[in-house]
């Protein structure tokens, strides 16, 4: 039976029987020594595909802009237009257009390969350049004298796919990454309807990598993620792109993050049974595909070091993961705090 979901995520937002599962923020503490020397506030909410608010802690309704964490909406045209099979994409070019990827050669040898099956130069990526996060393959360019373009963004797996939807539906490629351009006016659509929000009045930024990022409330980003990984009452286009995106997504979290990332650390420890994609300013969102329920995060001082931690706690504290799951994370749940010579000398360490 299908939902009236945009009423249900009103109702949510009034729900009173949540025990010990609603207040205050999360508390992500780091901790040199014997002492709490910093503490990082996260306001954090899982959500049902039908609505259901199963935790929140802090304000799950303060607009929040998802920054990267809701890549995989914005994939979403690549699939839904016909574009991703019109120029024979794969699962690999799926999971870089959800991808926030540290450039390494594994991500920028495809986004390359990519862009020379729809027959476009480099110089068409409008995201901008930056070093590979990557240290090793930075300091590898560095040697060989190379210098770091748009395939070294982290984000040009998801602007390829931006030209690759435009490309084939004749849209003007040239300032693609603008709010009123067809391709950024297709993906504010998609949000609307996942997340049951008019955001035609939203509050709206410019985000590093040029294309414009919407705030909604962190409830509606997790909702809106809850109905992808349980997509039955999303129209069938729109249910079979969420399910190739997810399916492309686990399958290669190696591309969706890579070397050392928590996104690909966490993904790979439990075979992918729940996705994670992390965004700027300390926003994480997970999607659980097997019980369609998704978590999101927002650490509220942008602090990328809690939003990790601040997820995992979260998820094992609503027993969405196990203790073993837990505890098969624990590098990346409550990561050591080391200082120059590698010797360990505190940690980060999230609480409720």
């Amino acid at each position: 039976m299908a939902h009236n979901h945009e009423q249900m995520l009103s109702d949510s937002t009034t729900r009173t029987d949540l025990p010990d599962r609603a207040g205050g923020p999360m508390l992500v503490r780091v901790t040199r020594g014997p002492m709490v020397e910093s503490v990082h506030r996260v306001r954090a909410v899982a959500v049902g595909a039908d609505g259901h608010v199963l935790g929140a802690w802090g304000d799950r309704q303060a607009p929040t802009f998802p920054r990267s964490a809701n890549k995989v909406m914005q994939a979403l045209p690549l699939v839904e237009t016909g574009a991703a099979d019109a120029f024979g994409l794969g699962t690999e070019e799926l999971a870089l257009a959800c991808s926030s990827h540290s450039g390494e050669p594994a991500h920028t040898e495809r986004v390359a390969a990519w862009l020379d099956r729809i027959g476009l130069p480099v110089t068409a990526l409008e995201c901008g350049s930056h070093a590979p996060y990557h240290a090793p393959t930075w300091e590898a360019m560095l040697r060989r004298g190379e210098e770091c373009c748009p395939l070294h963004n982290n984000c040009s797996g998801k602007h390829c796919g931006m030209l690759t939807t435009a490309l084939h539906r004749g849209e003007k490629l040239a300032g693609y990454v603008g709010y009123t351009h067809p391709v950024q006016q297709r993906i504010l659509g998609v949000m609307e309807q996942l997340c049951g929000q008019d955001l035609s009045r939203a509050p709206w930024g410019t985000d590093g990598c040029s294309i414009p990022t919407i705030a909604l409330p962190l409830e509606a980003l997790a909702y809106g993620m809850a109905r992808l990984a349980d997509p039955q009452d999303l129209p069938a286009v729109r249910a079979d792109a969420a399910t190739r995106l997810l399916a492309a997504w686990g399958a290669h979290p190696h591309l969706v993050g890579g070397t050392g990332t928590f996104d690909t650390g966490f993904m790979q420890a439990l075979s992918s049974r729940v996705l994670v994609k992390s965004g700027a300013e300390g926003v994480c969102c997970a999607i659980i595909p097997e019980s369609g329920i998704a978590a999101a995060v927002k650490v509220e001082d942008g602090t990328a070091r809690a939003a990790g931690p601040a997820l995992a706690a979260l998820l094992h504290k609503l027993d969405l993961i196990s203790d073993a799951e837990h505890d098969s994370v624990a590098d990346l749940a409550r990561p050591a705090l080391r200082n120059r010579a590698g010797i360990k000398v505190g940690a980060v360490d999230a609480g409720f």
